[in-house]
């Protein structure tokens, strides 16, 4: 049936429902065309964009930018950091590869 376990299946399950919203989708779609996923832990202009940024992107306000950020990062798609009055944020690059592992037949 599935090399995963009920655990890693209900991990995936989580990943899913946060990205069946179409703010999150956009925003998580947003990080991995405009930062390279690989790059945890060094925060420049190559690999994070910041809240405001993507507020503008995605044409929502700041204040659901970050509940959907919070979201993201809470099943483990994003990675934030607090950089003064800003939070940067990126794809983590684990959970891309995990996701790709996923869908690859």
């Amino acid at each position: 049936m599935s090399n995963y376990s009920v655990g890693q299946i209900e991990d995936f399950a989580e990943i899913f429902k946060a990205l069946s919203n179409p703010n999150r989708l956009k925003i998580f779609l947003s990080l991995t065309s405009c930062c390279k996923p690989g790059t945890v832990g060094v925060i420049d202009r190559d690999c994070s964009v910041y809240i405001g940024e993507l507020a503008d992107e995605v044409a929502v306000v700041k204040s659901t930018v970050s509940h959907h950020i919070k979201e993201l990062k809470r099943v483990g798609l994003i990675k934030t950091e607090r950089q003064g009055q800003k939070i940067a944020c990126w794809v983590d690059p684990e959970m891309v590869e995990a996701l790709h592992r996923f869908f690859k037949f």
